[in-house]
């Protein structure tokens, strides 16, 4: 899980009729060809089960436009804000091939300030040692001020100052503490970037999405192993994801559908921010730190590219079995039908994940018999019980009625 990533609210989106007024650039292709290619919580039927089965058998992602929450204070710049959003994710949604050329005008100063009021006010600061409470003194000339240096291009991004959690393993995991203005802008761009890609993410990606939740995703899971041919799990653990995404594919597979430079330009500078670690400043050559605003929204997108389209086409055209797919960020859960599918999916996505400078880790990433039937087979086969794994912080094992399964 990543709970102690640093995220925030995201400020209201309505509905509006006005056009985006984007470019349409020329088509980007993507890769997805196959050659490119504590207690016990019940897993009970979920009762949203006709949402659970579009989104595990594809994916169109079933959220509702307005999950945004709301936090400026002022409605006049909520409308506007909305206004123009409102056009760019009608655009996306109306041409999936449409590339914007025309995006960082909506980094308004009503969108920056709905920005910092989604923030969180008690967030760590970052190198500039900036606080929310202080930032807030003197709002309205801060935030025009840093729209002028974005729109100028004289805003610098900071590097993030590291700071260490420790995992449940004893490992300490590095995070990332953006500075504030840093936090601010990202957020901003987040907002805009999320009204185009809502409409391009699969269903069954549910990790840090507006209107999405770990509930979502465990809701998602307990649905395949009830209602659908799940009999062995391939549990899929990237190692160090988000240290080692490539920059290079990272700005790619985002040109795909932004080609405004200015966004771009963006995006590249938080990326070569750096870290500052006791004093002490280090380049990032890959990654994108844990902690920044910015990088679960970059994260989805990567993976969008690298994994999801290529597995929505190789179970199509590849499996023998039914093939369900639940991704919460960089925790991935398949569930296969039959153990071939699942051995050669295995097999194909190492070398998939490799084309993009990333690797399953090899002690972490396994496959088991799991299921609705799995203890009966296994018992006929005087086999041990099925193992468990896990998901999202919970252990998964089955109970001896087959029919049941429970979250530890």
């Amino acid at each position: 899980m990543h709970e102690n990533r640093e995220t925030s609210e995201l400020p209201a989106v309505k509905p509006d009729i006005r056009t985006a007024g984007e470019g349409l650039g020329r088509t980007a292709r993507m890769y997805i060809s196959e050659e490119s290619d504590s207690g016990t919580v019940p897993m009970n039927q979920s009762n949203k089960d006709e949402r659970l089965l579009a989104e595990i058998e594809e994916g169109r992602p079933l959220i509702e436009e307005n999950t945004l929450q709301p936090n400026t204070r002022s409605t006049q710049s909520e409308a506007s804000v909305s206004q123009g959003l409102a056009g760019v994710r009608k655009a996306a949604r109306e041409n999936k091939e449409m590339r914007f050329t025309s995006l960082l005008h909506h980094v308004s100063v009503d969108l920056l300030r709905a920005s910092f009021y989604s923030l969180k006010r008690k967030a760590a600061p970052g190198v500039d040692g900036v606080t929310w409470q202080e930032y807030e003194s003197g709002l309205e000339d801060r935030i025009t001020d840093l729209h002028s240096r974005v729109h100028r291009g004289a805003y610098r991004a900071q590097p993030s100052r590291r700071v260490y959690i420790e995992k449940a393993d004893g490992r300490q995991r590095p995070l990332g503490v953006a500075a504030l203005e840093d936090k601010l802008v990202q957020q901003a761009v987040a907002t805009i970037l999320n009204q185009i890609y809502e409409e391009d993410f699969l269903g069954f990606s549910y990790g840090f999405r507006p209107g999405r939740s770990q509930h979502d995703a465990l809701d998602a899971l307990s649905y395949a192993l009830m209602k659908k041919k799940v009999n062995y799990i391939l549990d899929a653990d990237i190692r160090g994801f988000f240290d080692n995404l490539d920059h290079s594919w990272l700005i790619k597979f985002v040109e795909h559908r932004v080609a405004d430079p200015r966004i771009l330009r963006l995006i590249q500078k938080w990326l070569k921010a750096g870290v500052m670690e006791e004093g002490e400043w280090s380049e990032a050559k890959t990654g994108s730190p844990q902690g920044a605003v910015i990088s679960p929204l970059l994260a989805n997108i990567y993976l969008h590219y690298a994994f999801d389209l290529w597995v929505n086409v190789w179970r199509k055209k590849h499996a023998q079995g039914e093939v369900v797919v639940i991704r919460f960020a960089d925790d991935t859960i398949a569930g296969f039908q039959y153990q071939t599918d699942a051995d050669h999916f295995l097999e194909n996505l190492r070398e998939r994940l490799g084309k993009f400078g990333l690797e399953l880790h090899p002690d972490k990433t396994r496959r088991i018999e799991f299921g609705r039937f799995a203890e009966q087979n296994r018992k006929r086969r005087r086999e041990g019980k099925p193992e468990t794994f896990d998901f999202l912080g919970f252990s998964v094992l089955q109970k001896h009625t087959d029919k049941e399964f429970t979250m530890n």
